[in-house]
């Protein structure tokens, strides 16, 4: 029935076409200016966000203030024995906060990240406790941290959560840039050279204009994606969550955009009682 009711609301409403068909679970998209929801799917649950946790990250480093050129080293505390995902940083490495922060937000270096929790001024418990304080104070009630990576599922959030979260990173320029780099070059130690490369390959086309971005993925919260972009002349903020398959993220994204600008200016028409229906 619900299926019925938005095919005659697009009927009734002159535009008549296919809706995109999203592989994430959890879809959502707002047009900045008005705050008005373009497209929502699965909009009001709670999931786990994976490597998005590190937008977090980032403000409380921000927060902080600590110098950007500060060596911090990676030591055996940084390996994770969660998930044992691998990393091409070494313990014993050592980089500059500025460096570590890049790598974090661009390429989701998980050592990276939790050198930055663990170099905060009281450890990680209290950068742990600075995310959740941060969360409150940005209203995102539906949110919790228990790590700076994004390795635990107890790591959670809403769609419109982490749209109050990429706004707030969209205030620092700094951490806006790094996670839209399509590259960056750090040396290691023995003066080693090791390319990283943004984890969204979106950032590199020229008919996107990206803001911030991150991606995600652990098994429970499968692949996730979080831009502030602009379509159709819009400023939007868009997040795909738990898709599966490696590029799906990518195409999902694609798939929206061309919701967005085939849609123009006409109100929302029922689409997330017919994507839940459908489900």
């Amino acid at each position: 029935m619900a299926v019925l009711v938005a095919l005659l609301l697009t009927v009734f409403s002159g535009h008549v076409r296919a809706e995109p068909s999203l592989i994430a679970e959890i879809a959502y998209v707002q047009d900045l200016s008005s705050s008005s929801t373009l497209y929502e799917k699965n909009s009001q649950e709670v999931r786990p966000i994976a490597s998005i946790t590190k937008l977090m990250t980032a403000l409380v480093v921000a927060d902080a203030r600590q110098p950007l050129n500060e060596i911090l080293t990676i030591s055996e505390d940084d390996i994770d024995r969660m998930r044992n995902s691998r990393s091409r940083l070494p313990v014993g490495t050592q980089l500059s906060r500025a460096d570590m922060l890049h790598l974090a937000l661009m390429s989701s270096e998980n050592r990276a990240a939790n050198a930055l929790g663990r170099h905060y001024p009281g450890g990680l418990p209290a950068f742990v406790r600075a995310m959740n304080d941060k969360a409150r104070a940005l209203g995102m009630r539906q949110s919790h941290f228990t790590e700076p990576t994004g390795l635990s599922s107890q790591n959670v959030s809403s769609p419109r959560d982490l749209v109050k979260l990429m706004l707030a990173v969209n205030k620092h320029p700094v951490i806006r840039r790094y996670s839209t780099n399509d590259h960056h070059v750090v040396q290691l130690n023995r003066g080693r050279q090791v390319i990283y490369r943004n984890t969204n390959r979106l950032v590199t086309k020229t008919d996107w204009n990206i803001k911030v971005s991150k991606t995600g993925f652990i098994n429970e919260a499968g692949q996730c994606l979080v831009m502030l972009t602009e379509m159709n002349n819009r400023q939007v903020a868009v997040v795909l969550l738990n898709a599966s398959g490696r590029y799906s993220r990518i195409g999902d994204a694609v798939r929206v955009r061309s919701l967005v600008e085939h849609r123009g200016h006409q109100p929302r028409i029922a689409l997330a009682s017919a994507d839940n229906a459908s489900r």
